[in-house]
């Protein structure tokens, strides 16, 4: 029997290694009030995670005496490669309160769901102007209040930490205030926007100017005093690209729903907004026909109206994400 000799071939294989993904330690030294085109205060690619915190500073709105001016948004962060057209995914890693109060206004200015506000006049005089302070138990996460003209005198609320301000830069050259939100994102209010929630917003400039801030320690549906539970936080968020796809209005996902944010007054054109995005979501990316969508969703749908009291209201439509079929 002949013995052939045994070769060994030595493969030589190349492969393009994947971008280094980087983490940034990012403390901010200013907000701003606008949501618009700007200079970026950071600049990192897709992939890279950022640990930074929301803008306070002393005497500002978030300190109890003396109840000063609005802070500011932090932002923009430039994401390298991101171009109009595009959807900027933004995780919320982590959200953790890093103060021992938060404030919660009723403001005599009338920003209000369930009094005249300065959009919707009422025959009634405006309500007082008063300040809440509620102290935040961060060992137990309880938001905690005394009544002392309540028959309670004292109520402790479980905190649920959300970001109230998600943003890209708007199209065109619009600037728009910090109270708005809109196709960009903006000041949603919605409680959704929470620790371990993914964030999609459309593209509408290179590097997509990403700004965030308005952290709640809590905050009811509706928001209708005008303010949740304000105070401030350290945040880590995580930033990727999906190239090439272009969305309309702001889309949240979690590990229980998929959602979309409308934002429009009237109140019922958000919710309109809302759900048409939803159904056509579930059209395009999961493989549902137009009808059928539309008939699940009227049946499994849900929905949060997240605030009735900025310029423009916002409603989060929801589909559940255990009735989405299989991943190929």
């Amino acid at each position: 029997m002949r013995i052939l000799p045994l070769i060994v071939l030595t493969l030589s294989l190349s492969a393009t290694a994947a971008p280094a993904q980087t983490t940034h330690k990012y403390k901010p030294t200013a907000g701003v009030q606008t949501f618009a085109v700007r200079p970026a205060v950071l600049r990192i690619k897709p992939g890279d995670t950022v640990e930074t915190q929301t803008w306070s500073r002393p005497g500002d709105y978030y300190d109890p005496k003396t109840a000063g001016p609005w802070p500011g948004e932090v932002g923009p962060f430039f994401i390298d490669g991101a171009e109009l057209g595009d959807t900027l995914l933004v995780k919320i890693v982590t959200l953790t309160p890093n103060r021992d109060v938060a404030v919660s206004n009723v403001t005599a200015a009338g920003i209000s769901g369930v009094a005249g506000d300065g959009r919707t006049r009422m025959l009634n005089e405006p309500l007082p102007a008063r300040r809440f302070v509620w102290q935040i138990d961060r060992q137990r996460m309880l938001g905690i209040l005394e009544l002392p003209k309540s028959a309670s005198k004292r109520i402790e609320i479980p905190l649920r930490p959300m970001l109230g301000r998600v943003a890209v830069a708007p199209a065109g050259e619009e600037a728009w205030g910090g109270l708005w939100p809109g196709d960009f994102g903006g000041n949603l209010d919605a409680a959704d926007v929470a620790q371990g929630a993914t964030v999609h917003l459309p593209v509408f400039h290179p590097g997509a100017l990403f700004y965030f801030g308005d952290f709640h320690a809590l905050q009811g549906d509706g928001e209708i005093v005008g303010s949740g539970l304000e105070s401030t936080a350290d945040v880590t968020l995580q930033f990727d690209l999906i190239k090439g796809k272009r969305i309309r209005w702001p889309r949240i996902e979690n590990d229980e729903f998929i959602m979309v944010a409308g934002s429009v007054r009237p109140l019922v054109d958000a919710m309109r907004i809302a759900y048409v995005e939803l159904i056509e979501w579930l059209v395009a990316d999961y493989g549902f026909e137009k009808m059928e969508a539309y008939q699940i969703v009227s049946q499994a749908g849900v929905v949060r109206v997240a605030n009735i009291v900025d310029p423009n209201y916002t409603v989060v439509a929801k589909f559940p994400k255990a009735l989405l079929p299989p991943k190929r």
